[in-house]
């Protein structure tokens, strides 16, 4: 049978972690780029799918295939990490500067990786600034805007809604971390962890590593966003939640009620 029970899988989540809090920041660093772009690819996929279905369903339906090569090549996702980590800190493997540590550097390589992807495909949607507009160049505006500006309306009602979204959309995303481990079969990781990305990104959750792309891809085709607006409305709030719902719907629940002490 390749279906991994539980209990076995939170202990693959504390080895994970521990794993992951030893790699140096060389490596951190390439990982993490390497996510942020391939994620930058399948959301630029899932949005061309969009824009020529008209089917917002059938972009999310295929939006895991970047999550899908994340995993398997065992790159570096903050948003996973984010609940692999806490296990192993809570089973006191690692220490508490050692997370931060992992954390600060897979973020960074997963904004550079997203940014360098967002100026490459602005180069190519735009021909090398010879298009002003597209249907994916107009959605991807809309987006950028309805994800920063769109919050700033509400104000303080805003930071709230926002967090709230990060909360509930890497609550997903861990999931299909977690998912991924219940199979010792390729097809296996890959169908398990398939469905709750699809979740996450059909009901327009907020992931950081996703907003890291889409938002300076929507500022550099003219976006009337600033920079300033994208962390503060966004990144920054986004981030946070994403940590609240990878450590405790996920990585602390799991520990709580599966681990089993040797």
């Amino acid at each position: 049978m390749s279906y991994v029970k539980p209990e076995l899988v939170v202990k693959q989540m504390i080895a994970a972690g521990e794993y992951k809090a030893k790699l140096n920041a060389k490596d951190l660093l390439i990982r993490g780029s390497l996510s942020g772009a391939l994620l930058g690819v399948a959301t630029t996929l899932a949005i061309t799918a969009a824009t020529q279905t008209h089917i917002p369903l059938v972009g999310a339906i295929i939006f895991p295939v970047g999550f899908v090569m994340i995993v398997l090549l065992g790159l570096e996702l903050v948003t996973g990490s984010f609940a692999l980590l806490p296990t192993a800190l809570a089973e006191n493997k690692i220490g508490f500067g050692k997370m931060i540590a992992n954390w600060s550097l897979v973020f960074l390589g997963n904004l550079i990786g997203s940014i360098i992807y967002a100026a490459l495909f602005v180069i190519v949607t735009t021909k090398f600034g010879h298009i002003d507009s597209t249907p994916v160049i107009e959605l991807i505006k809309k987006i950028a805007e309805a994800k920063t500006i769109g919050y700033a309306k509400l104000g303080a009602d805003g930071l709230v809604t926002v967090f709230t979204k990060a909360i509930l959309c890497n609550w997903m995303v861990t999931l299909g971390v977690v998912m991924a481990l219940t199979s010792t079969s390729t097809i296996g990781k890959i169908f398990a962890m398939w469905l709750p990305i699809l979740t996450f990104f059909a009901q327009g959750f907020e992931h950081a590593v996703v907003n890291m792309f889409v938002i300076p891809a929507g500022i550099m085709l003219g976006a009337h966003v600033s920079v300033s607006q994208w962390w503060l409305w966004n990144e920054i709030p986004v981030t946070l939640g994403n940590i609240a719902g990878g450590v405790v719907l996920t990585g602390l629940a799991l520990y709580t009620t599966h681990h089993k002490a040797s």
